[in-house]
């Protein structure tokens, strides 16, 4: 009697002690989100939506965290035309984590807001859980070097802009010409402080984008 006894409470102590350390280190999320720790060189021109995917994939494979290079990523870049791309439609149904463990978005629909409900909650996507593969942050608004203009050529709903009006740089093809919709990954700066449509840039070259407050980077998010 006193030997189970005994062992009941030794049981009992030990499924304790593993309630309590999971508690103090919860497990994480593995990383499906993040944003470019580099361009590719050649201002918007990424050399379509295949190029830009790949940079994805390269930097998480790259990225020294466990499982990453595995995943299928996807750039979340929209296109324009006649065969047009939204770029919600391209990155999987969520949730995305960033490098540390952070949930951003628990679905598509949260990432953007589509429902009034939603939008109140809003995502996670900020100064604090934007971060790259590598899981360092990148100089936002106030920052002595701003580049807090994250490329999407997509409007707040993650869709494409209609035909005319270029807000992709030739559908990612242009370093000169052109116009890409960026987003502000810190919401702050300017009349509109949206994670993925905050306003066009001056133009598609290194130069121009950087004037604008931006680097060239995208955002990149596990497909599965």
């Amino acid at each position: 009697m006193k030997r189970s006894l005994f062992v009941l409470i030794a049981v009992s102590a030990i499924v304790a002690g593993s309630v309590a350390l999971t508690a103090q280190n919860p497990p994480t999320a593995p990383m499906g989100f993040f944003v470019t720790s580099t361009g590719l060189g050649n201002g918007a021109n990424l050399g379509g939506l295949a190029a830009a995917d790949a940079h994805c994939q390269k930097l998480a494979a790259a990225s020294g965290v466990p499982g990453a290079g595995a995943r299928t990523w996807r750039a979340y870049l929209s296109t324009q035309g006649p065969n047009a791309v939204n770029a919600r439609d391209r990155i999987g149904s969520g949730p995305w984590a960033n490098a540390k463990g952070q949930i951003v978005a628990k679905d598509v629909g949260h990432l953007h807001g589509d429902t009034l409900e939603l939008a109140q909650l809003g995502s996670n996507v900020s100064r604090q859980t934007v971060l790259t593969e590598k899981g360092e942050p990148i100089p936002g608004a106030g920052a002595p070097v701003n580049q807090h203009d994250i490329l999407t050529g997509s409007t707040a709903a993650g869709r494409a802009f209609p035909a005319g009006e270029d807000h992709t740089c030739n559908n990612w093809t242009s370093g000169a010409a052109g116009s890409a919709q960026v987003g502000h990954f810190d919401r702050t700066g300017g009349g509109n402080a949206s994670w993925n449509s905050a306003h066009p840039s001056k133009g598609c070259s290194q130069p121009n984008l950087i004037s604008t407050g931006g680097n060239a980077y995208f955002y990149c998010f596990a497909e599965k």
